[in-house]
């Protein structure tokens, strides 16, 4: 580990990772960071090498505990095999226009989705996982199936560093394109601010539940969209649409915030519905929020 146990976090800040204009070495700090963070409340429990380990459990033969993480955590761990831990999973990334927003102070929310989908996709690479990645907007853009290589991990990482934001959105049509691409079950996780038709993208993602798949959600926002704390007069620009509108922020903050809780509110009650995980992310939020419920997760699936 690069870091110590006192400056372990400042990796996990959305600001200070943001400097970095190596998106590989974004991704391994930030894995790194959160790592060193399992061992620190609310963590504690979750071992380290959980990567590649399980727990001990009666049955278990003796010859495969891993002695070297008793020595280091006094607990008795078995490595597990590549055919325990291989996963396959699909991450698919929104690049529409909206996804550039950002307020001031704040990364915007397409970097800080990307920087998070590198770092997962990293951290799945670690843990020998197959990760494959989508990128789209009112289309699909690209779409790449799930490999574990490490070199594959480096061409995705290629293709997250050089995206930028574009077209409208139509995340429930490439979200329903992409659900039929996938012909094995796996753990498929969306990153958007979902910034469209709040039905139709239910409906989308419930199909991927039809199909037996696992589902993490990423709602990411900008902390402004969600408090419309903006002051004086101001000019609001649809970034899709080129709209424009003049109005005083104070004079519809509440309606507007009544607002976006019930559409944000709609989103997290109808994926609890449907058993698939639900995690709205501001993009001021340490990225070992959104990494620890992909661990949660895959926990469960093993």
């Amino acid at each position: 580990m690069s870091q110590t146990n006192n400056d372990y976090r400042k990796y996990l800040n959305p600001s200070i990772i943001s400097k970095l204009n190596s998106l590989d070495l974004r991704a391994r700090l930030v894995v790194e960071g959160f790592m060193v963070g399992l061992h620190k409340s609310p963590y504690h429990g979750f071992s380290v090498e959980f990567t590649e380990h399980r727990p001990y459990m009666q049955g278990d033969g003796i010859k495969d505990i891993d002695w070297k993480v008793y020595g280091k955590t006094d607990k008795f761990f078995i490595k597990q095999y590549e055919e325990e831990t291989n996963l396959k999973s699909y991450i698919l990334l929104d690049t529409s226009r909206s996804m550039k927003y950002s307020s001031e102070g704040n990364i915007s929310k397409l970097e800080y989705a990307t920087t998070l989908v590198a770092s997962l996709s990293y951290l799945m690479n670690k843990q020998q996982d197959a990760v494959g990645l989508t990128l789209y907007s009112d289309k699909i853009n690209k779409y790449f199936p799930p490999k574990s290589s490490r070199a594959y991990l480096q061409e995705l990482l290629k293709q997250l560093a050089e995206i930028s934001a574009s077209d409208k959105t139509n995340t429930a049509s490439c979200l329903n394109s992409i659900a039929e691409k996938i012909k094995r079950r796996g753990l498929v996780i969306i990153v958007s601010d979902f910034f469209d038709d709040v039905n139709s993208i239910l409906s989308a993602l419930k199909h991927f539940r039809y199909q037996k798949n696992e589902v993490i959600v990423f709602q990411v926002i900008d902390p402004l969209e969600r408090n419309f704390a903006f002051g004086n007069d101001a000019i609001f620009k649809d970034l899709e649409t080129d709209d424009e509108i003049t109005t005083q922020p104070y004079q519809i903050q509440k309606v507007y915030m009544e607002a976006m809780e019930e559409f944000i509110s709609k989103i997290k009650k109808e994926c609890l519905n449907s058993n698939i995980e639900y995690n709205l992310i501001e993009t001021s939020t340490p990225f070992d929020k959104a990494l620890f419920s992909y661990i949660q997760k895959r926990r469960k699936l093993y």
